[in-house]
C-alpha cells in the first residue's frame, strides 16, 4: 500500500465532485429573496386629484433632511398605487455616494438622475433599478398607501445612503 500514489482515480474524482454538487445544492435551496421594509408613521403627502402627470412632487421623509420625490408616471410601475398603479415614490440620495438627486427627475423617460456625482440614473418603472452609472444598488423606494384619495408615505424599502439603520 505505501506505493500507491496518494491521488484519487478520475472515476473516484468525479463521484466525489457530483456529491459535493448535490450537498451544495440542497444545502443552498432558493429561498424567496424578500426587500428590507422599514415600517415608520404616516405622513400625509396628496390627494389623487392633485398629481400632476409627470411632474414631481418632492418631500422629506421619514424624518427631516431625507429627500424623496413622489410621481405620477402614466405607466404601470413596481410598487406603484393608484388606479393606473403609476403613482412611485422614492428616496432623492444617489446609493452610490448620497449625491442629491433633487431636480433630476425626467419623468416622460420615467427615470431619476443622472446623479451629479458619478452620472447614475435610476429606473422609476423597476423599484429604482440602475441603469446607468457607479451605483450597484436600486433607489429606496417609499412605501405607499391610498386611503381614499389620499396618499401616505409609511415605510421604506431598502437603505437610504449616509441614513444608517434607523433613519434617526
Amino acid at each position: 500500500m505505501a506505493d500507491e500514489p496518494a491521488c484519487l482515480a478520475r472515476r473516484e474524482f468525479l463521484l466525489t465532485g457530483g456529491k459535493l454538487v448535490l450537498l451544495a445544492s440542497v444545502a443552498g435551496l432558493p429561498t424567496p429573496l424578500l426587500a428590507q421594509r422599514a415600517e415608520f408613521g404616516a405622513q400625509r403627502l396628496s390627494r389623487l386629484d392633485e398629481l400632476t402627470l409627470g411632474k414631481g412632487l418632492w418631500f422629506d421623509y421619514p424624518r427631516p433632511g431625507l429627500a424623496n420625490v413622489l410621481v405620477k408616471l402614466g405607466v404601470p410601475a413596481g410598487g406603484g398605487i393608484g388606479p393606473e398603479r403609476d403613482i412611485v415614490a422614492f428616496s432623492a440620495r444617489c446609493t452610490h455616494l448620497g449625491g442629491d438627486l433633487g431636480g433630476s427627475l425626467q419623468a416622460a423617460q420615467q427615470v431619476l438622475g443622472p446623479c451629479p456625482r458619478h452620472l447614475t440614473t435610476f429606473d422609476l418603472t423597476r423599484h429604482g433599478v440602475v441603469i446607468t452609472g457607479h451605483a450597484t444598488q436600486s433607489l429606496p423606494q417609499v412605501v405607499l398607501d391610498l386611503r381614499g384619495s389620499e396618499l401616505f408615505a409609511v415605510g421604506m424599502m431598502g437603505l437610504v445612503f449616509g441614513a444608517g439603520a434607523t433613519y434617526g
